[in-house]
């Protein structure tokens, strides 16, 4: 993570926001990575229940809701952040599983 002042030594709105920012291309960035690990994952995945996996995305959002609760966040919103998260990366990979060829698939 970046050298950022902490929010309560920030003595302007423009010092707030260049952190929010910094942040936010952080944020990105580990989604990017983690995009990256979605994708290496469908080497091992050879059906659509595989790429499912409800009890695992349950799993994942359970832990999840937890830390955000240890990180003083609303479990709910971060819930729904992964929600989308995990939506949008199992529609990639159905859709990549659709196109593997018959001997991978």
């Amino acid at each position: 993570m970046s050298m950022l002042k902490s929010p309560a030594e920030c003595s302007s709105i423009e010092e707030v926001r260049a952190a929010i920012d910094s942040l936010d291309r952080e944020i990105v960035q580990a989604i990017g990575l983690r995009a990256q690990y979605v994708k290496t994952i469908t080497r091992f995945k050879k059906t659509e229940q595989d790429v499912r996996a409800p009890a695992r995305r349950q799993q994942v959002l359970n832990a999840r809701r937890a830390w955000a609760e240890e990180a003083g966040i609303d479990p709910d919103v971060v819930e729904r952040l992964y929600i989308l998260l995990i939506d949008h990366f199992v529609a990639e990979e159905m859709r990549d599983l659709r196109l593997a060829p018959a001997d991978q698939a």
